[in-house]
């Protein structure tokens, strides 16, 4: 897996990434930084990482992307949280949507806000393109000061993006919900006090682990779709059995991390599982 996240003052997004996929099972995970500073600050968070070095890297500036990644054959690309906004990171982004890459690439946060409100520009990419975007993000991909609170306002939103996108929306909040535009889940799992700083960063993780094991053991009963809605549903038990423990006000990401190895357990133990 190949993260692009975190910057020297957002160290914290690409830390929680790093923690929550390597918990979710992810084999290998490699970061990609363009401040160097940052590996000093991530590497004793996560010393099971890997890092890569694009620091001196002027690829972006001549309208390429780094050599370092051109041809790379990761089973996974997660990219946005904490990278900040500005021209690096759209030329980043743009770039990426336009390689040869065939594996699922996650964008979030950051990654999200280059699309402004049209996601229909990645609708060429050549492989499964997975957005998650917050009722913000949402609102800005689809042109409108907001978006509608219900259940059945979400959904529609939600699958509007995916069809524009020619991809799965995860749309994040109470009620997260997934959908590759035709089929769509709806999770049950996850609680108010999972709406803090760092929770989204948690569930890239999460959401990259489980996408890449579609890549290596993919079935007709384990796609991208079902992995999507795996990893949201893992993330929000995850979290409500750190709340059970710690209580809402007290929950934050790293708490829902270190609650992840139960919650996968205990849904590795129930039925057709």
């Amino acid at each position: 897996m190949l993260c692009i996240a975190g910057s020297e003052t957002m160290p914290g997004a690409a830390v929680l990434i790093l923690r929550a996929a390597l918990q979710a099972g992810i084999g290998l995970v490699q970061l990609a930084v363009f401040d160097k500073n940052l590996i000093h600050a991530v590497c004793p968070a996560v010393p099971e990482a890997v890092y890569l070095d694009l620091s001196r890297s002027k690829d972006l500036i001549a309208g390429r992307l780094p050599t370092q990644i051109e041809g790379r054959k990761d089973h996974v690309r997660v990219v946005g949280p904490g990278l900040g906004q500005g021209g690096r990171t759209d030329e980043l982004v743009r770039r990426l949507v336009t390689t040869s890459f065939s594996g699922p690439l996650v964008l979030d946060a950051d990654g999200l806000n280059v699309i402004g409100d049209m996601p229909e520009v990645l609708a060429g990419f050549a492989g499964q393109m997975v957005l998650t975007p917050h009722p913000g993000e949402a609102a800005r991909l689809m042109g409108v000061a907001a978006i509608a609170t219900s259940d059945e306002g979400r959904i529609e939103c939600a699958k509007a993006i995916a069809h524009a996108a020619g991809g799965l929306c995860i749309l994040k909040g109470y009620h997260t919900v997934v959908t590759d535009g035709e089929q769509v889940f709806v999770s049950q799992t996850g609680n108010p006090g999972m709406a803090s700083a760092g929770s989204g960063d948690t569930l890239c993780g999460i959401l990259g682990a489980y996408l890449a094991s579609v890549v290596l053991f993919g079935s007709a009963d384990w796609t991208f779709f079902d992995a999507a809605c795996s990893a949201v549903h893992t993330h929000g038990l995850a979290g409500d059995l750190a709340a059970a423990k710690l209580g809402q006000r007290a929950l934050t990401a790293s708490a829902i991390i270190s609650h992840l190895a139960e919650a996968q357990q205990q849904l590795a133990h129930e039925p057709g599982r």
